[in-house]
């Protein structure tokens, strides 16, 4: 994909109303294991054949003045540095004001795609508003509303006019890893252990890579890419900028992976910052595998890496396919364990299954254990087939999909996952009716 996307603005000017609609513009592939909630960063959106990485920067309230507005310009800054195309979103009702001027004046030197969203303008009565806005230099003002969708669809035209579609004729079929993380766990670290050379700067101050860096990795005479998430480019104290831009980076090496690594710290164990990074693994529909780094600085008895899986799959509950392995780029230990095992779960995520092997399974177990009646209807689920790889994607053909309930589709993915292997793959589940689809879940 590799398209990024960044929305701008002061806070309380919709700017997460606009990403969530954005998002919903896409026919999305629902999650099988259904039922988490949670603030959302960034997202995969695609409109009239482009696809692209959609960040949304948030709502930055420092405590003072002076601070609120260096954090505002900042942010802007960082957008500028990654993303392709910028909508930067201003108020309707609150009129232009000076940080809408100053973030305007950023963004007009950075020579980037800037769309100008004045949200809030609910009708054409109220485009009335959009005049003033023309002043600011950044072309024609949308007026949109985010709340009711009114005028996204042009919005979106002029949004995309920069972005590439993406050439699968030229693809890289290389086996893409990336590392990723919350700060200072050792990603570099361990990047430098496998290459055997110093590529990034390394330091126990956390946010000290100094930029992505793509690697080769020669591994048994296969070409294996190694993509590192990075830091701030400099110094920021604003502690909501510096998690913004570690979100950006960590999204766009999640986008470009075939396989994540979260990388833990064995000190610190699996913390919630690691589980949000996890879930949006998992949403991305990447492989995915645990590495606990500096294993070497715990102390053990017989059990305590079989202890340390138990606890982290327990927190992770429906996620507890995902493998754990020790490892410490202090001493490389296991570190080609860990390379072999990104290669299993690739090998596993590109495997097709039959479809007699798909029935076979499922048939005997749906039968013990068949859907329940909704309102009278008997639920059927006449046959399976998978439809794609990476990730691994199954259609369930029913009479009534739509009536499917929730836990149903989780029985029916612990099912998949008892008799498959299926280790480190999040898979993907369409529910269609007859030939025709009908339902995504």
């Amino acid at each position: 994909m590799h398209n990024l996307v960044a929305i701008v603005g002061r806070p309380n000017v919709g700017k997460s109303t606009l990403f969530n609609r954005i998002l919903e513009q896409r026919d999305a592939i629902v999650d099988a294991t259904s039922g988490v909630t949670r603030d959302r960063h960034y997202g995969q959106g695609e409109w009239n054949g482009f696809a692209f990485m959609l960040i949304d920067t948030g709502g930055i309230v420092p405590e003072s003045d002076e601070l609120f507005d260096r954090a505002i310009r900042e942010q802007a800054h960082l957008a500028i540095d990654e993303a392709q195309s910028i909508i930067f979103v201003c108020d309707g009702r609150d009129g232009l004001t000076p940080v809408d001027k100053e973030i305007a004046t950023t963004l007009r030197q950075s020579g980037k795609h800037i769309t100008l969203a004045i949200n809030k303008c609910d009708n054409s009565v109220q485009d009335a508003q959009l005049f003033e806005f023309f002043t600011l230099g950044l072309g024609e003002p949308f007026g949109i509303s985010a709340m009711n969708g009114r005028s996204t669809g042009d919005l979106l035209d002029s949004v995309v006019k920069p972005l590439h579609k993406t050439d699968n004729s030229i693809e890289d079929t290389r086996l893409k890893i990336a590392l990723v993380g919350r700060p200072n766990v050792g990603k570099s670290s361990i990047t430098n252990a496998l290459l055997g050379v110093d590529r990034a700067i390394v330091s126990p101050i956390p946010g000290t890579t100094r930029d992505a860096i793509d690697s080769t990795l020669k591994y048994h005479n296969e070409e294996i890419v190694l993509i590192d998430t990075a830091g701030l480019r400099r110094r920021s104290q604003i502690k909501e900028n510096i998690e913004m831009y570690s979100t950006m980076r960590t999204a766009r090496a999640i986008d470009r992976c075939d396989i994540a690594v979260v990388v833990l710290d064995a000190e610190r164990g699996l913390e919630a910052q690691d589980k949000r990074i996890i879930n949006d693994v998992i949403d991305a529909r990447r492989g995915v595998i645990i590495a606990v780094n500096k294993w070497d600085a715990i102390e053990k008895e017989t059990n305590t890496a079989l202890e340390f899986t138990r606890k982290v799959h327990s927190e992770l509950k429906t996620f507890d396919y995902v493998p754990v392995v020790y490892i410490s780029a202090h001493t490389k230990q296991r570190l080609s364990k860990l390379i072999d095992m990104a290669k299993e779960v690739q090998q596993r995520r590109i495997s097709r299954i039959t479809t007699s092997k798909l029935n076979d399974i499922l048939h005997e177990e749906i039968s013990k254990t068949p859907p329940p009646n909704y309102r009278g209807h008997d639920l059927r689920i006449n046959y399976i087939t998978q439809t794609k790889v990476a990730p691994p994607t199954f259609a369930f053909f029913c009479n009534h999909p739509q009536e499917l309930p929730d836990s149903y589709k989780r029985f029916l993915e612990r099912t998949l996952r008892k008799h498959l292997d299926l280790e480190g793959v999040p898979i993907s589940f369409l529910f269609r009716k007859k030939n025709k689809r009908e339902d995504e879940h």
